[in-house]
């Protein structure tokens, strides 16, 4: 049940980043609304993030949630967030990002004047530390769109600030496989598309800084070491209703490739789009010998049991 108190959960996942979530809690203090609780969901830090944030809670000037799980990766983070989220909205804020001082007032009061069960949520802009627009501004002629047609059909670049109903995010839990710590979050979203259109606020919200240890930064690594959490995610975005030939293609190629890293021998069985997947089949053998010529280049190890070809 939505907790009638506040309005929004800002929920950051955490890996031993205690060096840069101060920063996180100054953009949290210094918020002009306070209709909102910043959830914490510590991802097994070794680093003494747990005495930090609860110096923080004994401060008393926000709300804070902390929750300790073991490291379960990115997605794994994001499912215990949504488990306990109990607010009608919520956003997730990396730990290494920050809020201006207005943006839970901002999100909160678009959202009581324009949100309505029709709407999974609100897309707004991230920017970096000087104020720049992460991209492409958001369009200003649509009042709604799909998270999808965003990118593939206005054209829409660089990441977005994505704030969604709570009811709706506890559907559709990433799957955790064993040995793997990455599955993409978009696939949860691509599935929210499926029935809802989301509002744009064309405004920004949050200040991104893309870290060296950060997620973004090492995708080739990510790519490599999570191939069943890669295959899930090109499945999924194959399966949709909605997306042009050529990009179930794409997402095909890139399937086929992760299905090799991951030894899914009956990956043209798996797939929802068999004869797509037959015809990326060689695209995707070729791209995987490039991933691994490339990994070669770059020192990224192969994961555990899986040996290059």
């Amino acid at each position: 049940m939505d907790n009638p108190q506040k309005t929004l959960t800002v929920f950051t996942p955490t890996y031993n980043r205690s060096y840069c979530l101060p920063r996180c809690y100054e953009g949290m203090k210094a918020q002009t609304s306070r209709d909102f609780i910043w959830m914490i969901i510590d991802d097994g830090s070794t680093d003494g993030t747990g005495e930090l944030v609860g110096g923080w809670q004994a401060q008393g000037l926000v709300e804070i949630v902390y929750i300790y799980q073991q490291n379960q990766g990115m997605h794994g983070a994001h499912n215990t967030a949504y488990e306990h989220i109990k607010t009608t909205l919520n956003t997730c804020i990396d730990s290494d990002d920050y809020m201006p001082p207005n943006a839970v007032e901002k999100i909160v009061d678009f959202w009581r004047r324009h949100g309505e069960d029709q709407y999974s949520g609100i897309a707004a802009l991230d920017c970096d530390a000087d104020g720049r627009v992460i991209g492409t501004q958001l369009p200003d002629n649509v009042k709604s769109s799909r998270y999808f047609d965003l990118y593939h059909k206005h054209r829409v670049r660089g990441d977005k600030k994505l704030i969604y109903r709570s009811e709706l995010t506890r559907k559709y839990p990433y799957p955790v496989f064993e040995g793997e710590k990455y599955v993409g979050l978009a696939c949860k979203y691509a599935r929210i598309d499926i029935d809802y259109e989301m509002l744009i606020m064309n405004q920004p919200v949050c200040f991104v800084e893309y870290m060296p240890d950060g997620s973004s930064r090492n995708m080739m690594k990510q790519y490599i070491n999570n191939p069943k959490g890669f295959a899930f995610i090109r499945r999924e975005d194959m399966a949709l209703p909605f997306g042009s030939f050529s990009h179930k293609f794409r997402q095909a190629v890139h399937y086929v490739s992760s299905s090799i890293f991951a030894k899914d021998a009956a990956f043209l069985t798996n797939s929802p789009k068999k004869l797509i997947t037959l015809l990326a089949t060689p695209f995707g053998v070729l791209l995987n010998i490039y991933i691994r010529l490339k990994a070669r280049q770059e020192r990224i190890p192969s994961p555990p049991g899986h040996s290059c070809m």
